[in-house]
């Protein structure tokens, strides 16, 4: 099996683990808010340490690749691709609500016809999501979604439908079906990249470390300070 590094940073948390054989032998992570560029870069070397003192290869760099926050994912993606360049290593991307279902199959008993909905905040009443099948198919593609009291309706009225993410949260009010159920504190980190990651280079499904780009779902929207300093 291989060994890999990887990175998340699409929300708030900021995360690194380096896996291998099918196991987790480094994981870090920074619950504080959004300061992945002051604490990425020694949570690598942590984990590079940690390599080399295990004799581990690393073989690829995973990270995740959204949707999510736009700055965090630019961060973490360009700190993979640098290590991609530096070290001849193969990038994998990894779906950022891929890896939350990931997290939810493996950590909870859970109905076999049962959906998965991870969602990401992405301000006000929207979120990224899409809404996964036991078999990682997605039953509704990626998007980003105004909730209100309909949303995933068709899908709520044959399955019972787990919601969880840092978008889950405000949707309760919204989402009222009998068959919606709400996972508390998901979110997506570095150690629940394992299967996807390694599954993808089994594969060898790679990417082009030149022109790799995260999947932002929507564009970045700069706003102009209300107070101007000059």
């Amino acid at each position: 099996m291989p060994g890999i590094l990887n990175i998340e940073t699409s929300t708030t948390v900021c995360s690194v683990a380096l896996s291998c054989d099918g196991v987790v032998v480094f994981n870090k992570e920074d619950h504080e808010g959004p300061s992945h560029a002051s604490v990425l870069g020694g949570f690598i070397n942590e984990a590079v340490d940690m390599a080399r003192i295990k004799d581990i290869p690393i073989d690829a760099v995973a990270v995740s690749c959204g949707p999510g926050s736009y700055t965090g994912l630019r961060i973490g993606v360009s700190e993979a691709k640098g290590l991609c360049f530096g070290w001849n290593k193969p990038l994998i991307a990894v779906s950022t609500l891929e890896l939350m279902v990931c997290h939810v199959m493996f950590s909870k008993m859970l109905p076999e016809n049962a959906l998965f909905c991870p969602m990401i905040d992405a301000r006000r009443m929207e979120v990224y999501s899409a809404i996964y099948n036991w078999a990682l198919e997605p039953l509704k593609p990626v998007s980003a979604d105004i909730i209100d009291e309909n949303s995933y309706k068709e899908l709520l009225d044959t399955h019972l439908v787990y919601f969880f993410g840092n978008g889950a949260d405000k949707c309760k009010g919204k989402i009222i079906h009998p068959n919606a159920r709400f996972i508390d504190d998901v979110v997506p980190l570095a150690s629940d990249m394992l299967a996807l990651a390694e599954r993808s280079f089994r594969q060898q499904k790679f990417e082009d470390v030149a022109y790799f780009e995260p999947f932002y779902l929507k564009e970045f929207v700069a706003t102009t300070p209300k107070n101007k300093l000059f």
